[in-house]
């Protein structure tokens, strides 16, 4: 342990390497992942899943629903409502084409790992219910890359809302990581007459709980969750509905947050700028097991 947290056995070795220049860092894939959150009558809920403890990545932490872009994202021919793809490019301060794979990367994870799906038949519409036999057909084969969103969406036709969407922030995996993934994080409310599922083969159980609740789950020490997910979750804590965290998403900072690790006599200090409460202090000789105290 190292000022209470569990951190992988591997990392000192990992860092020292990335120090001493024998470590090349892996280029970290692009990826998003979607808080999506429904308001109750103590404020809103945030849907959360459990990685199953037998993922290469963050297993057995809580989540959201996300992962990587699908090379098929940024099909020209989409179809798409909300801000423009420029306006997104801006916004995210990348070119339009990785804009329009972002956003189309939260959308369709969303609906294969959730049942959620931010889509509507006009551009001022939402579907409803997506449980039927069909819709779940279809959420397989996106799944299973036997379809592209693009097609998903012409054969039902749908248009991407990308205006149901706010990019919350960006998080980028240490330089010292060998899985790393450049991630955006974004918030929307979950669509009337919708519901969320554990459509997930990645996930053993989700949950709707308010942010607060799952900080402090965390805190002591019941949860596990990766930096990226606690830091958001107490950002959302304030907000007293899904409207007020979407609303206030125009104004967030998409700086990306990255871990530094540097040497201090021997010992490997790790920090992620603007969020002192994940520093570790990592001695010399081998780190601390999963599980042990």
């Amino acid at each position: 342990m190292a000022n209470g947290q569990w951190y992988p056995p591997e990392w000192p070795d990992r860092i020292r390497a990335l120090a001493d220049g024998s470590l090349t860092p892996v280029v970290p894939k692009r990826a998003s992942t979607v808080m999506l959150l429904r308001d109750g009558a103590d404020g809103p809920s945030v849907h959360m899943l459990r990685r199953r403890a037998s993922m290469a990545f963050a297993g057995g932490a809580y989540a959201y629903p996300g992962g990587g872009v699908d090379p098929r994202d940024d099909d020209r021919g989409i179809r798409w409502a909300g801000p423009t793809r420029a306006w997104w490019a801006e916004r995210l301060g990348v070119d339009a084409a990785t804009a329009q794979a972002v956003v189309c990367a939260a959308v369709r994870e969303t609906f294969e790992e959730a049942g959620v799906l931010l889509a509507g038949p006009t551009p001022d519409t939402v579907t409803g219910d997506t449980t039927g036999a069909d819709w779940e057909a279809d959420r397989a084969a996106l799944a299973a890359h036997e379809l592209s969103f693009a097609e998903f969406l012409e054969r039902r036709g749908l248009v991407l809302r990308s205006d149901l969407l706010g990019a919350w922030t960006r998080w980028i995996t240490p330089e010292f990581e060998p899985r790393r993934y450049d991630t955006w994080f974004f918030v929307a409310a979950l669509p009337a007459g919708q519901r969320t599922r554990n459509t997930s083969t990645e996930a053993d159980r989700t949950v709707w709980v308010p942010p607060a609740r799952a900080a402090s789950g965390y805190d002591r020490g019941e949860l596990l969750m990766m930096p990226p997910t606690i830091a958001t979750l107490r950002q959302l804590v304030p907000y007293a509905t899904a409207a007020d965290a979407l609303a206030a998403a125009a104004g967030r900072d998409l700086t990306p947050v990255i871990a530094r690790a540097r040497l201090v006599d021997g010992d490997v200090v790790l920090t992620w700028p603007g969020h002192d409460e994940f520093t570790l202090f990592v001695p010399p000789g081998p780190a601390v097991p999963e599980g042990s105290s």
